[in-house]
C-alpha cells in the first residue's frame, strides 16, 4: 500500500536527516477511535505525526491542497481528505465521523492553519466535538521545530495521555466542548516547553 511505503521513506528522512525524536507513543490506544489533535507550524507536521503514530492516520487537509495537480494524488494516497476551512463543511464532517466510527485514527490541526511564529494559536472546537460525538479518545500531540529543520532544529513529536470526558449517551454541552478543547490546548502548550 502506498501509505506504508511513503511512511517508510519519510521515516528514513526524519530519522537520519532531521534528528527526529518521538515521545509518548504508548499513549496512543492500540484499538478504537482516536482523534490526534496537534499544533501546526509547518507543512512537515502531518508527515512527522503520521510517521510517529504506529497506527494509520487519516488527516483532514485544507481543500486548497487538493487543487494541486500531482500533489492531490499523493495526499489522497496518504488517506487525507479535504476540508473547507472558511465554512461548516458537511462532507468533511461526515468523512471524519465515518473514520472514527470505523475505529480509525483521525488527525486534526486544531489551530486551523499554520502558526507563522510557532506560538500556539487559539484552538477550534472541531476535534473536541468529534471526540465527544463518537466517544473517541482525544490524544494531544505537540510537534516541535518542524519549521526549523534547515536551521539546526531537532524535530520532536510528543503524544500526551488521552483526554476523555464522561458524557451521558451521545449528548454533550457547549461547556464540555470548551473544556475538552481547553484541556488539549493546555496539554500541548505544556509539552512544547
Amino acid at each position: 500500500m502506498f501509505y506504508y511505503f511513503a511512511k517508510f521513506i519519510c521515516y528514513l528522512f526524519l530519522r537520519f536527516i532531521c534528528r527526529w525524536e518521538v515521545r509518548g507513543r504508548e499513549n496512543i490506544p492500540e484499538v478504537g477511535p482516536v482523534v490526534l489533535v496537534a499544533n501546526h507550524t509547518s507543512y512537515l507536521d502531518p508527515v512527522a505525526v503520521g510517521v510517529a503514530c504506529p497506527r494509520l492516520v487519516r488527516f483532514m487537509a485544507k481543500e486548497e491542497l487538493f487543487r494541486l495537480p500531482i500533489f492531490k494524488y499523493i495526499i489522497k494516497g496518504l488517506q487525507a481528505f479535504p476540508v473547507r476551512r472558511e465554512e461548516a463543511d458537511r462532507a468533511a464532517l461526515k468523512t471524519a465521523l465515518q473514520v472514527l466510527r470505523q475505529d480509525q485514527v483521525l488527525g486534526i490541526f486544531a489551530e486551523g492553519t499554520r502558526s507563522p511564529d510557532g506560538q500556539l494559536l487559539p484552538f477550534q472546537a472541531g476535534a473536541a466535538v468529534l471526540a465527544l460525538k463518537t466517544g473517541a479518545s482525544l490524544v494531544p500531540v505537540a510537534v516541535k521545530d518542524t519549521n526549523r529543520i534547515f536551521r539546526g532544529g531537532r524535530i520532536r513529536v510528543t503524544f500526551g495521555r488521552p483526554l476523555k470526558m464522561t458524557i451521558s449517551g451521545k449528548s454533550y454541552t457547549p461547556q464540555q466542548v470548551q473544556d475538552l478543547t481547553s484541556a488539549a490546548y493546555q496539554e500541548i502548550k505544556k509539552m512544547l516547553v
